[in-house]
Protein backbone atom coordinates (compact mmCIF):
# COMPACT_ATOMS: atom_id res chain seq x y z
CA UNK A 1 0.00 0.00 0.00
CA UNK A 2 1.31 3.44 -0.94
CA UNK A 3 1.73 6.02 1.80
CA UNK A 4 -0.60 8.85 0.75
CA UNK A 5 1.65 11.38 2.48
CA UNK A 6 4.36 10.47 -0.05
CA UNK A 7 1.94 11.13 -2.89
CA UNK A 8 0.94 14.50 -1.42
CA UNK A 9 4.60 15.40 -0.91
CA UNK A 10 5.43 14.48 -4.51
CA UNK A 11 2.70 16.69 -5.96
CA UNK A 12 3.42 19.49 -3.49
CA UNK A 13 7.00 19.49 -4.78
CA UNK A 14 5.76 19.40 -8.37
CA UNK A 15 3.35 22.32 -7.93
CA UNK A 16 5.78 25.23 -8.57
CA UNK A 17 6.75 23.91 -12.02
CA UNK A 18 3.52 22.07 -12.86
CA UNK A 19 2.13 24.74 -15.17
CA UNK A 20 5.26 24.72 -17.35
CA UNK A 21 3.79 21.74 -19.21
CA UNK A 22 1.63 23.17 -22.01
CA UNK A 23 -1.41 21.04 -21.18
CA UNK A 24 -1.12 21.84 -17.46
CA UNK A 25 -0.75 25.61 -17.49
CA UNK A 26 -2.70 26.21 -20.73
CA UNK A 27 -0.58 29.34 -21.21
CA UNK A 28 -0.32 28.99 -24.99
CA UNK A 29 -3.35 30.47 -26.70
CA UNK A 30 -3.78 27.51 -29.08
CA UNK A 31 -3.71 25.00 -26.21
CA UNK A 32 -6.02 27.15 -24.11
CA UNK A 33 -8.56 27.42 -26.93
CA UNK A 34 -8.35 23.70 -27.74
CA UNK A 35 -9.24 22.65 -24.18
CA UNK A 36 -11.93 25.31 -23.91
CA UNK A 37 -13.55 24.12 -27.14
CA UNK A 38 -13.59 20.46 -26.10
CA UNK A 39 -14.90 21.13 -22.61
CA UNK A 40 -17.76 23.14 -24.10
CA UNK A 41 -18.51 20.23 -26.46
CA UNK A 42 -18.36 17.55 -23.79
CA UNK A 43 -20.26 19.30 -20.99
CA UNK A 44 -23.91 20.33 -20.90
CA UNK A 45 -24.58 24.07 -21.28
CA UNK A 46 -23.66 26.25 -18.30
CA UNK A 47 -24.39 26.67 -15.52
CA UNK A 48 -23.66 23.19 -14.19
CA UNK A 49 -22.24 22.09 -10.83
CA UNK A 50 -18.87 20.54 -11.65
CA UNK A 51 -16.58 18.52 -9.37
CA UNK A 52 -12.99 18.63 -10.66
CA UNK A 53 -11.20 15.74 -8.91
CA UNK A 54 -7.42 15.86 -8.91
CA UNK A 55 -7.73 19.49 -9.98
CA UNK A 56 -4.01 20.29 -9.77
CA UNK A 57 -3.34 23.98 -10.25
CA UNK A 58 -6.89 24.59 -11.43
CA UNK A 59 -6.39 25.26 -15.13
CA UNK A 60 -9.44 23.26 -16.22
CA UNK A 61 -11.40 24.62 -13.26
CA UNK A 62 -10.63 28.12 -14.52
CA UNK A 63 -11.88 27.28 -18.02
CA UNK A 64 -15.07 25.85 -16.58
CA UNK A 65 -15.66 28.81 -14.27
CA UNK A 66 -15.09 31.23 -17.14
CA UNK A 67 -17.68 29.31 -19.16
CA UNK A 68 -20.21 29.91 -16.38
CA UNK A 69 -20.07 26.64 -14.45
CA UNK A 70 -19.98 26.38 -10.64
CA UNK A 71 -16.73 24.56 -9.86
CA UNK A 72 -15.51 22.62 -6.83
CA UNK A 73 -11.94 21.32 -7.09
CA UNK A 74 -10.32 18.63 -4.93
CA UNK A 75 -6.64 17.70 -4.73
CA UNK A 76 -4.55 15.75 -2.25
CA UNK A 77 -1.65 18.23 -2.44
CA UNK A 78 -2.16 21.47 -0.48
CA UNK A 79 0.30 23.32 -2.72
CA UNK A 80 -1.79 22.46 -5.77
CA UNK A 81 -4.94 23.70 -4.06
CA UNK A 82 -3.20 26.93 -3.06
CA UNK A 83 -2.22 27.56 -6.66
CA UNK A 84 -5.69 26.72 -7.95
CA UNK A 85 -7.26 29.19 -5.52
CA UNK A 86 -4.76 31.87 -6.50
CA UNK A 87 -5.25 31.24 -10.22
CA UNK A 88 -9.01 31.70 -10.12
CA UNK A 89 -8.80 34.64 -7.72
CA UNK A 90 -6.31 36.41 -10.00
CA UNK A 91 -8.70 35.93 -12.92
CA UNK A 92 -11.67 37.13 -10.90
CA UNK A 93 -13.38 33.77 -11.23
CA UNK A 94 -15.48 31.97 -8.59
CA UNK A 95 -14.44 28.52 -7.41
CA UNK A 96 -14.18 26.40 -4.30
CA UNK A 97 -11.14 24.20 -3.64
CA UNK A 98 -10.67 21.49 -1.02
CA UNK A 99 -7.66 19.50 0.11
CA UNK A 100 -8.57 15.82 0.14
CA UNK A 101 -8.41 12.44 -1.52
CA UNK A 102 -9.70 12.78 -5.08
CA UNK A 103 -10.77 9.13 -5.00
CA UNK A 104 -13.16 9.91 -2.14
CA UNK A 105 -13.84 13.65 -2.40
CA UNK A 106 -14.61 15.35 0.93
CA UNK A 107 -17.85 16.86 -0.31
CA UNK A 108 -20.33 15.11 1.95
CA UNK A 109 -23.78 14.55 0.46
CA UNK A 110 -23.37 17.17 -2.26
CA UNK A 111 -24.29 16.07 -5.77
CA UNK A 112 -23.01 17.40 -9.08
CA UNK A 113 -24.02 17.57 -12.70
CA UNK A 114 -20.48 16.75 -13.87
CA UNK A 115 -17.49 14.95 -12.36
CA UNK A 116 -14.25 15.61 -14.22
CA UNK A 117 -10.89 13.86 -13.80
CA UNK A 118 -7.85 14.35 -16.02
CA UNK A 119 -4.79 12.07 -15.91
CA UNK A 120 -5.62 10.91 -12.40
CA UNK A 121 -6.63 7.25 -12.46
CA UNK A 122 -3.06 5.97 -12.91
CA UNK A 123 -2.15 7.39 -9.47
CA UNK A 124 -4.94 5.62 -7.54
CA UNK A 125 -4.61 2.41 -5.51
CA UNK A 126 -8.21 1.39 -6.33
CA UNK A 127 -9.33 3.21 -9.48
CA UNK A 128 -12.53 1.20 -9.87
CA UNK A 129 -13.63 2.18 -6.35
CA UNK A 130 -12.92 5.79 -7.29
CA UNK A 131 -15.13 5.46 -10.37
CA UNK A 132 -17.97 4.19 -8.20
CA UNK A 133 -17.45 7.05 -5.74
CA UNK A 134 -17.54 9.63 -8.52
CA UNK A 135 -20.67 8.22 -10.12
CA UNK A 136 -22.35 8.20 -6.70
CA UNK A 137 -21.76 11.96 -6.53
CA UNK A 138 -23.58 12.60 -9.80
CA UNK A 139 -27.19 13.64 -10.09
CA UNK A 140 -29.48 11.61 -12.37
CA UNK A 141 -28.55 12.43 -15.94
CA UNK A 142 -25.10 13.61 -14.87
CA UNK A 143 -21.88 13.40 -16.86
CA UNK A 144 -18.64 11.62 -15.96
CA UNK A 145 -15.75 13.04 -18.00
CA UNK A 146 -12.40 11.24 -17.84
CA UNK A 147 -9.39 12.44 -19.82
CA UNK A 148 -6.94 9.55 -19.71
CA UNK A 149 -4.20 7.72 -21.55
CA UNK A 150 -1.49 5.12 -21.47
CA UNK A 151 2.06 6.49 -21.23
CA UNK A 152 5.44 5.88 -19.70
CA UNK A 153 6.33 6.75 -16.10
CA UNK A 154 5.77 10.42 -15.30
CA UNK A 155 9.42 11.15 -14.48
CA UNK A 156 10.68 9.65 -17.73
CA UNK A 157 13.21 7.34 -16.03
CA UNK A 158 11.17 4.17 -15.84
CA UNK A 159 11.28 4.38 -12.04
CA UNK A 160 8.08 4.69 -9.98
CA UNK A 161 7.27 8.26 -9.09
CA UNK A 162 6.82 7.29 -5.44
CA UNK A 163 7.72 4.12 -3.58
CA UNK A 164 5.09 1.48 -4.28
CA UNK A 165 3.69 3.10 -7.43
CA UNK A 166 4.76 0.11 -9.49
CA UNK A 167 2.03 -1.90 -7.75
CA UNK A 168 -0.79 0.45 -8.76
CA UNK A 169 -3.42 -1.30 -10.91
CA UNK A 170 -3.26 1.28 -13.71
CA UNK A 171 0.33 2.46 -13.22
CA UNK A 172 1.44 4.11 -16.46
CA UNK A 173 -2.14 4.79 -17.52
CA UNK A 174 -5.12 2.80 -18.73
CA UNK A 175 -6.18 1.82 -22.23
CA UNK A 176 -9.62 2.98 -23.40
CA UNK A 177 -11.17 -0.48 -23.67
CA UNK A 178 -10.19 -1.27 -20.08
CA UNK A 179 -11.60 1.99 -18.77
CA UNK A 180 -14.79 1.68 -20.79
CA UNK A 181 -15.34 -1.83 -19.41
CA UNK A 182 -15.02 -0.45 -15.88
CA UNK A 183 -17.41 2.45 -16.48
CA UNK A 184 -20.11 0.73 -18.55
CA UNK A 185 -21.73 -1.07 -15.57
CA UNK A 186 -22.05 2.33 -13.85
CA UNK A 187 -23.49 4.42 -16.69
CA UNK A 188 -25.91 3.85 -19.51
CA UNK A 189 -24.14 5.83 -22.24
CA UNK A 190 -20.35 5.60 -22.68
CA UNK A 191 -18.28 6.88 -25.57
CA UNK A 192 -14.55 7.34 -26.18
CA UNK A 193 -12.95 10.13 -28.21
CA UNK A 194 -9.29 9.67 -29.30
CA UNK A 195 -7.11 12.68 -28.53
CA UNK A 196 -3.56 11.58 -29.41
CA UNK A 197 -3.60 13.34 -32.78
CA UNK A 198 -4.79 16.67 -31.35
CA UNK A 199 -1.37 18.30 -30.91
CA UNK A 200 -2.91 21.60 -29.80
CA UNK A 201 -4.16 19.92 -26.63
CA UNK A 202 -0.66 18.85 -25.57
CA UNK A 203 1.47 21.63 -27.01
CA UNK A 204 3.32 19.08 -29.16
CA UNK A 205 2.88 15.89 -31.13
CA UNK A 206 2.49 12.81 -28.89
CA UNK A 207 3.02 9.15 -29.71
CA UNK A 208 1.18 7.56 -26.79
CA UNK A 209 -2.49 6.81 -26.21
CA UNK A 210 -4.64 9.74 -25.07
CA UNK A 211 -8.40 9.96 -25.10
CA UNK A 212 -11.53 11.19 -23.37
CA UNK A 213 -14.25 8.95 -22.01
CA UNK A 214 -17.63 10.63 -21.65
CA UNK A 215 -20.35 8.78 -19.75
CA UNK A 216 -23.94 9.90 -19.14
CA UNK A 217 -26.00 8.47 -16.33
Amino acid sequence: MIDTSLIADYWDAAAPSFDQEPDHGLRDEHTHRAWDRLLREWLPPAPQDVLDVGCGTGSLSALLARAGHRVTGVDLAPAMVDRAEAKLAAAGLPGRFLVGDAAAPPTGDERYDVVLARHLLWTLPDPEAALRAWVARLRPGGTLLLVEGRWRESDGTGQPYVTGAESLPWNGGVLPDTLAAAVEPLAGDVRVEPLSEHADLWGRQVDDVRYALIARL
